[in-house]
């Protein structure tokens, strides 16, 4: 059996690699336009989604309903890269955090832990945290590139996300150490922004939306 679920996550690494591959293009100078990100990228990314679903659905064939947390190692890492890759996604169309719901729908897999085969909570944390170092640097090429009101929508969601895992009561010390990741994170955008303010580059819409 565990040879046969290590062949269906390498299937999956395979995937988040595909997609990664195509988001990357986002940081590329040429392509900062939102439709083009949201019409080429978002969509085609969505696609290999599917390939996504079919291999998770063989996984949970595979695996025995009461055996999920006996082999979880084994996908943890790369549910947790789906779901980044996922929140990138809903980020870039909507601007909207990913919701645990919608990521286990985008996986193709349970969102209830009764069912057996379902979304980690821990996995979807992580995830989302590795949205935010994305989201920095998207930030700072960004103003590369010449659009100054992105670097701000991405502090805003970035500090909001920050805010909502403050909330949370962190007992796993990856997800501790990857918070910490986080608030270096905001000050690093936080001082994009600021740069943008004392070069007089700051939207005057963005200026309103500060005092």
């Amino acid at each position: 059996m565990l040879k046969e679920i290590r062949a269906i996550v390498r299937e999956l690494e395979k995937n988040s690699r595909d997609i990664l591959m195509i988001l990357q293009n986002i940081h590329n100078e040429d392509n900062f336009k939102e439709n083009l990100i949201v019409s080429e990228y978002c969509a085609t990314s969505r696609a290999l989604f599917e390939d996504v679903r079919k291999n998770y659905a063989k996984l949970a064939d595979v695996v025995p309903k009461n055996q999920y947390y006996k082999y979880h190692d084994q996908w943890r890492f790369v549910t947790q890269k789906l779901c980044f890759l996922a929140s990138l996604i809903i980020y870039l169309e909507i601007k909207v955090l990913l919701s645990k719901d919608t990521a286990a729908e985008m996986l193709g897999v349970s969102n209830d832990r009764e069912d057996g085969f379902h979304l980690d909570l821990e996995d979807y944390l992580m995830g989302l945290l590795q949205l935010s170092a994305e989201l920095s640097r998207f930030a700072v090429n960004s103003v590369t590139s010449g659009n100054y009101n992105r670097p701000i929508e991405i502090a805003r969601f970035i500090n909001d996300l920050s805010a909502g895992f403050r909330l949370l009561n962190l007992k796993n010390d990856s997800l501790r150490k990857r918070f910490d990741g986080l608030k270096y994170t905001v000050k690093k955008v936080e001082e994009v922004v600021y740069d943008l303010s004392i070069r007089g580059l700051k939207p005057s819409s963005a200026i309103e939306d500060t005092k």
